[in-house]
């Protein structure tokens, strides 16, 4: 007797002839099946977080709340997704995460031999899960540079000059994106590009259910001619966040890296998670800030010389390596520094010892250290180009910095050990 068994999650609009019909060959044995029917994305969400093992997730394409998100946390629980098509798919299904795609009508054949090449039997299913923290692993053709620093620092600035300067180096040509990941977003308003569509919200609501080309990215960006590089506008409201789904969000910013070579993100300094704070809530929030910070190929960490924002500058940079970034990733930008050479040398080597102390068995990059122009505030208002005494200082060291660092990878997948109380086995 085949023990061969699998259990089957599905969804479908309601008197959709094939959902009857796998529950007609789940419940007469024509199939060796469980097939349990759901009427919502939500539930399929509760049932596999629930711990119960599933062997595939059976989905019709025009199911409300089918995206890559939902995709996403079926494949991290090892359950295979389908999609049931007509003659002329809606979507491109394997691009956002499904396993394969079944042609209507569906016939029994097609099911099982799709579950037995794809799907995990649950009778032989094994103790490890493999899950790709990072999710669908792409070959990335451009830099990513991630520019924070406490409220007033001056990390706005830093970014469009940073930007400004890359659009000029040849090895760039010309490719390079400012994008506002701040949740309180002003680079629009530093633009004078006012309360903008599109911009970030609307480019990972595409990535929701689709992959989008070089060319439709570049459509969702705003080009700078007098800066060369182009910006894509942040929310437009705090409580946008929400909008943000966490795998669609991982996708636009892929999709932004292989279309620009180099991006520059100005982005929140608030990297709290569950491990930190018990809330999933606050993960969801700072994921944006989060997932720009932790695989960025470099980290610019702003400050301003007050005993306040020297300590707020530390204490960033004490964050950023508690959770796991690499020190040589970190570049100190210090801001209204004193023409002074005595004082600016002071300085340095001060900043040098606090952060040899945070990590003694690598350091961090040196420190730039910037004095205050009184231009700076009435030129990043009217879109004209930044001061060279500005951009200049920042290429060149973020030039160097990006050299002395390997291309930050998406980290490979690694298993990740299930309880064997959570397999949930079918006899």
């Amino acid at each position: 007797m085949n023990s061969e068994q699998f259990v089957v999650l599905g969804l479908a609009r309601p008197r959709t002839p094939w959902f009857a019909d796998v529950g007609q060959w789940a419940t007469s044995a024509e199939l060796p099946i469980e097939f349990v029917r759901c009427v919502s994305a939500d539930e399929i969400r509760a049932r596999i977080g629930s711990g119960r093992s599933y062997s595939a997730l059976l989905l019709d394409e025009d199911s409300p709340g089918v995206d890559r998100d939902l995709l996403a946390l079926a494949a991290e629980s090892g359950c295979a997704s389908f999609i049931v098509v007509g003659p002329n798919p809606r979507r491109r299904w394997i691009q956002i995460g499904a396993v394969g795609v079944l042609e209507r009508p569906l016939t029994p054949d097609a099911l099982h031999a799709a579950l037995r090449t794809r799907a995990r039997s649950v009778e032989r299913v094994d103790d490890l899960a493999f899950r790709d923290r990072a999710g669908s692993i792409s070959p990335l053709s451009g830099r990513l540079i991630t520019v924070v620093g406490p409220g007033g620092s001056g990390t706005s600035t830093i970014a469009m000059a940073i930007a400004q300067g890359a659009a000029t180096d040849p090895r760039n040509g010309g490719s390079v994106a400012l994008i506002d990941a701040c949740l309180n977003s002003s680079l629009a308003l530093l633009h004078d590009l006012g309360d903008v569509v599109p911009g970030l919200p609307e480019l990972v609501e595409a990535h929701r259910v689709a992959s989008l080309d070089p060319n439709a990215v570049r459509n969702g960006l705003w080009v700078c001619a007098e800066r060369g590089y182009d910006l894509l506008a942040g929310v437009r409201r705090h409580r946008d966040w929400t909008s943000l789904r966490p795998r669609a969000t991982e996708s636009a910013v892929r999709s932004l890296r292989q279309t620009y070579a180099l991006v520059v993100a100005d982005t929140d300094s608030e990297f709290e998670g569950e491990r930190e704070t018990g809330s999933l809530d606050i993960e969801d929030r700072n994921h944006l800030a989060r997932h720009l910070a932790f695989s960025a190929d470099l980290i610019v960490v702003t400050g301003r010389t007050d005993i306040n924002g020297f300590s707020r500058m530390l204490r960033l940079a004490a964050d950023l390596l508690d959770h796991g970034v690499e020190p040589e990733r970190i570049q100190p930008v210090v801001i209204g520094t004193s023409r002074n050479p005595h004082l600016a040398r002071e300085l340095r080597r001060s900043l040098h010892d606090l952060l040899s102390t945070m990590s003694p068995d690598s350091e961090t990059q040196p420190a730039l250290l910037i004095p205050t122009s009184r231009e700076i505030s009435s030129i990043r208002h009217d879109g004209s180009a930044l001061p060279n005494r500005l951009v200049a200082p920042l290429t060149s060291r973020i030039r160097s910095s990006l050299a002395n660092v390997p291309i930050k990878r998406a980290a490979a997948a690694e298993p990740i050990r299930i309880p064997t109380t959570r397999l949930g086995r079918v006899s």
